[in-house]
């Protein structure tokens, strides 16, 4: 979906969390700082991020619509390995949490223009309806 140059700016800096999300993702659980010596299968959990990429590049509203609630699991996990974890994991949870986070935020910002004109257009074809069927 096309959007216009003043609502761009959001969705840019969700793909860029995004992408720093993955990449985070993949150095946390496979070289700096793994559950288990060697690397941990937990570097999977990059996999579903990227799926969202093609959509979030292409700035496709359905896709930040649900990628914006998966988000919300890494916030989660982010938080919760924050406050659980020690030392470097720690960081890198907290880090999670925020570009989680920064994504979250983005998604909807860019999302919320198309909602509201889609809500708009719904009332307008509900009064034109009615106005034609004389309510």
């Amino acid at each position: 979906m096309s959007t216009t140059a003043d609502n761009a700016g959001p969705a840019r800096i969700a793909l860029i969390s995004l992408i720093a999300l993955i990449v985070l993702s993949l150095l946390w659980e496979l070289w700096l700082a793994p559950l288990r010596p060697g690397g941990s299968a937990l570097a999977l959990k990059a996999i579903p991020l990227a799926f969202a990429l093609r959509g979030t590049f292409r700035r496709n509203v359905y896709t930040l619509q649900w990628a914006s609630m998966l988000v919300l699991l890494y916030l989660a996990e982010g938080i919760v390995r924050g406050m659980t974890d020690g030392g470097l994991s720690a960081r890198l949870g907290w880090i999670e949490a925020l570009l989680a986070l920064v994504y979250f935020v983005c998604a909807l910002a860019f999302v919320a223009p198309f909602k509201r004109a889609a809500r708009a257009a719904k009332r307008q074809g509900i009064k034109a309806a009615a106005d034609q069927n004389g309510l």
